[in-house]
């Protein structure tokens, strides 16, 4: 992949960009192995992965410059912004996104947020897009609601220039630190959730909900969760750390009971939404601390789908499993030393050795 700013030097977020696909897979093909090197392994499976550039299907961008000339992208650590709207990683779709959205920061008078300064009002743009029919959700992350009525009368016109926008909203992050998003969310179109499809299963995406950002990716390491359950006998599983269901939804069946746990209500009210698109009335997911859900069970010889994010503590994954016989686990940092803790405790299945390249050019393994 060619980026000119990383030629530029004005960009270091793709860590591995020069180094051609095939070795990066091979490398962290060679990591999954020394990772698993204590545990039997019938066969590895070639490692997935997916394009190599516009992939994306989410932007964070910082808001820096001035209210005539904003920045969309990022700030060097020494704070120096940097644009980003030609980012190979990004689709093309999104690029008369960010052209609309330049003039429209001026036209509602959204001052960007100075850092240095503690000063302005627009801090991040959040943009999110469905693989499944183009649809777009936008989120405008602010200080305050002070420019929120200035927002709203300006919004016919950047809604005209892109009819794709199917979600906006306003998001209140009134703390002076790096957090990309606030509490509050405010609604501005009646349309509250995006819809995506993963073969063949329908999926929501909600602000304040995590989804993935690889769907070609994500969309081959769900198909691939739902395989390996099928071939096992689970007629009770725990899908924890659930997100918007997307892995309790592909491996449940009408004969299954499972229950997903998460502690964001908005992802959880997506993964009823698709559990009840799709018919299947022994699904169960609830907004909760899985950790603290899973330790109050007790014994417990259902099958668990363990995912622990990168915001999940380790020591979730250990605590967790001693309460299981059998996990399966899909996690992005797991050592060798706590596959011990964990493999000690119960049964862990983690079939064929794949792995998953979730994010590119960079270290960062989705291991399975």
């Amino acid at each position: 992949m060619q980026c000119a700013l990383y030629d530029a030097g004005r960009c270091r977020s793709c860590q591995w960009i020069t180094q051609p696909i095939p070795e990066q897979l091979s490398a962290k093909a060679a990591d999954l192995k020394n990772l698993l090197a204590d545990f039997p392994v019938e066969e590895w499976c070639a490692p997935v992965s997916g394009p190599e550039q516009g992939f994306r299907n989410k932007a964070k961008m910082v808001v820096s410059g001035s209210v005539e000339k904003p920045l969309l992208g990022m700030l060097h650590r020494d704070g120096t912004p940097e644009d980003l709207c030609d980012c190979p990683l990004y689709p093309a779709s999104f690029a008369p996104v960010f052209a609309a959205l330049k003039p429209f920061i001026a036209r509602a008078g959204l001052t960007p947020y100075n850092v240095a300064r503690k000063r302005g009002e627009l801090k991040y743009i959040l943009l999110t897009e469905s693989q499944s029919d183009g649809g777009m959700m936008l989120r405008f992350v602010l200080r305050s609601d002070t420019k929120l009525a200035q927002l709203r009368k300006a919004l016919p016109w950047l809604q005209e220039q892109l009819p794709q926008l199917k979600v906006i909203t306003v998001n209140i992050q009134p703390v002076h630190m790096a957090i990309m998003e606030g509490e509050t969310e405010i609604y501005l179109t009646e349309q509250q959730a995006l819809a995506e499809r993963f073969n063949d299963v329908p999926l929501w995406i909600r602000p304040q909900s995590f989804f993935q950002t690889n769907p070609a990716v994500a969309s081959q390491l769900y198909a691939t969760a739902r395989d390996w359950v099928r071939q096992l006998p689970v007629k009770h599983m725990w899908d924890l750390f659930c997100g918007v269901g997307g892995f309790g939804l592909h491996c449940a069946t009408p004969d299954m009971q499972l229950t997903g746990i998460e502690i964001a209500p908005e992802a959880i009210a997506c993964a009823k939404q698709s559990a009840a698109e799709l018919g299947l009335t022994r699904l169960q997911f609830q907004a909760l601390d899985s950790t603290q859900f899973a330790t109050a069970q007790g014994k417990c010889r259902s099958w668990c789908w363990l995912t622990r994010r990168a915001a999940a503590s380790v020591n979730r994954c250990v605590i967790i499993s001693q309460r299981w016989h059998r996990v399966l686990l899909s996690t992005p940092a797991v050592t060798p030393k706590l596959w011990r803790k964990i493999s000690a405790n119960c049964l862990v299945i983690a079939s064929n050795g794949y792995s998953f390249l979730i994010c590119s050019r960079t270290p960062r393994t989705m291991k399975c």
